[in-house]
């Protein structure tokens, strides 16, 4: 049950009753297994932005990782591994593939994510941000990024219609918003869902603000890694331009 439980996490955030009914099993057995692996520090959980009765899981995929490198070397040490950093070391997509990155107002979240899917794999991948109620890009978006070495300023902000008649082979909605009226794409798009909640929102002074812009930032940039693994795995499959 919980190996099922990490491979629906391992590719998108989920709430219960999707667990449920992917799994086809009760909630209440679905939730307890949750607990075991909240408490194994490998799952964590937060309430939704877009309905605060509903509460998303996410997998901590780099923890999972370092994971299950130790317990190669528990059993034998010909079976020590040290996982690589998909920051540091991001996949090797060679097939061209599109994705389309989306939340409430493109001005941080989608457009970070946007950044860094053509920072990390560069012409390999065709990756742009939409948002569903666009507004200006956030002035703490484009200098968290400047920390990553990205420049982003003069970007704009995009509406997602835009591209309801563009096919992509991934949608990724990094906002529980969005994620509701997020529109079918043409062709057979892979979507996933990164409940990620928005900087600008979490309050507090300046310092704050600008540490919680940090806080997602690194958090966008660990999931775009691991999402260009993903991609390289199915390439075999990725439509060609």
């Amino acid at each position: 049950m919980r190996w099922h439980l990490l491979s629906q996490l391992a590719r998108s955030d989920r709430r219960v009753r999707e667990l449920t009914r992917l799994l086809g099993q009760p909630q209440s057995l679905v939730s307890y297994h949750l607990g075991k692996l909240q408490a194994g520090r490998l799952v964590s959980m937060r309430r939704s932005s877009a309905d605060r009765r509903d509460t998303y899981y996410s997998l901590d995929l780099t923890r999972c990782g370092e994971l299950l490198a130790a317990t190669g070397a528990a059993l034998h040490p010909g079976l020590r591994f040290v996982p690589p950093t998909p920051a540091e070391h991001p996949a090797q997509v060679t097939a061209r593939a599109r994705v389309l990155f989306l939340c409430t107002g493109n001005s941080a979240r989608s457009q970070m994510a946007e950044a860094f899917a053509q920072h990390l794999a560069g012409a390999a991948i065709d990756a742009h941000s939409a948002g569903s109620r666009p507004k200006p890009l956030h002035p703490n978006a484009v200098a968290v990024m400047r920390e990553h070495d990205i420049d982003i300023e003069g970007r704009t902000s995009k509406h997602l219609d835009q591209f309801t008649d563009q096919p992509f082979d991934y949608v990724i909605s990094l906002c529980d918003r969005v994620r509701e009226v997020c529109p079918n794409f043409p062709g057979h798009s892979e979507f996933a869902h990164w409940s990620i909640a928005d900087p600008a929102a979490e309050g507090g002074d300046d310092a704050q603000t600008f540490s919680a812009f940090q806080r997602t930032a690194a958090d966008v940039r660990t999931r775009v890694a691991f999402l260009l693994h993903i991609i390289e795995y199915n390439q075999p499959t990725q439509r060609a331009d």
